[in-house]
């Protein structure tokens, strides 16, 4: 029988193109090789990450992938009302974003004027019914198989906030998926929360504080690297949103490689000097889509970003397997600190 490694899972938020890592989740949940044993996950990666809690409290890895697939399917479900889609030459010509959608240039040009206070006094968020729905958060706060660790943004402090899986609700959900200029902030215990990219996409810290597995495995679907120079206006707005999302995690690595070889310049072994990473990215498959797209839950689309991600995670097995318990895939100042 083969040998059963550990990891632990960060996932990036990044709302549709979430499917790209749950097509990565999918792949690892199916090899009877990997054992996961924690996840930390910001917005559409908190969510991968307690539908996937809740699903092992009542079954198997089997189950979760189930689980992951029907929550996919009702977010889909649920964008078929919406009047973002795509225009009718994007659906010929096969372009998956929204930048030519009537519904999604309306409501981008209303948020540059209003707040969501004044857009949506009633502050209705049908992925927040969707959430509520198919997962049970008593369950998740009971899961013995999974650490769970979610990232949200406290607005008044400008500090990071980690909601473990102990006290995990749909409210520190999506409060780690809360885009400012779309929703009104979420209120929990007194305190309101913005999403959790601006300041950990996602933390790592928790993983090597409070897991066991020396292995962290990044699932990013923020490409950290564009070589094309954005000159129109909704190219530098796409630009400046994948920079936004990934600074804080750059920073993060950048924090960890210094004590990293702090550490082991005094001999010290711990979570920070041990740990090995890994990363899987959507870079490739996700590079020639601009922003708007992760706002369109077409289940084509879910589908495509499943299939990629599933490919990926395959493709990284194939290569890595061995490598997990042994030594880092990650060059990480080759990625994230050198330029």
């Amino acid at each position: 029988m083969a040998q059963v490694k550990k990891l632990d899972l960060a996932l990036q938020g990044g709302g549709a193109h979430g499917a790209y890592s749950w097509g990565v989740l999918d792949r690892l949940l199916a090899d009877e090789r990997i054992e996961i044993e924690g996840i930390s996950g910001t917005s559409a990666g908190a969510m991968n990450g307690v539908v996937m809690a809740d699903a092992l409290t009542r079954g198997d890895n089997q189950t979760a992938r189930q689980a992951l697939h029907d929550f996919w399917q009702a977010v889909s479900r649920a964008g078929m009302a919406s009047p973002i889609r795509r225009s009718p030459m994007d659906v010929l010509t096969g372009n998956w974003s929204l930048d030519n959608s009537p519904g999604f240039i309306a409501l981008d040009l209303l948020t540059r004027v209003a707040s969501p206070y004044q857009l949506n006094p009633l502050n209705i968020n049908p992925l927040r019914d969707i959430v509520a729905s198919h997962i049970d958060f008593e369950r998740v706060r009971q899961c013995q198989q999974l650490k769970l660790f979610v990232a949200a943004t406290n607005v008044r402090t400008g500090k990071q906030r980690v909601f473990r899986r102990e006290e995990m609700s749909v409210d520190a959900v999506m409060a780690s998926a809360c885009l400012p200029f779309m929703f009104q902030a979420v209120e929990i215990d007194g305190e309101a929360y913005w999403d959790g990219g601006y300041m950990g996409n996602p933390a790592l810290f928790p993983l090597m504080e409070e897991c066991t597995a020396r292995d962290i495995l990044l699932v990013q679907i923020n490409p950290i690297v564009r070589q094309e120079i954005p000159t129109s206006a909704s190219a530098i707005m796409n630009r400046l949103n994948e920079i936004t999302f990934n600074s804080a995690l750059i920073k993060e690595i950048r924090m960890i490689s210094l004590l990293k070889n702090a550490f082991e310049e005094e001999g010290i072994g711990n979570g920070y000097q041990q740990a090995l990473f890994h990363r899987i990215s959507g870079e490739q498959a996700l590079e020639e889509l601009s922003v708007s797209s992760k706002a369109n839950s077409e289940w084509p689309f879910l589908c495509h970003l499943f299939d990629q991600g599933q490919a990926a995670a395959e493709r990284w097995l194939n290569e890595h397997f061995d490598a997990i318990g042994d030594h880092s895939t990650l060059d990480i100042e080759a990625v994230y600190l050198h330029e």
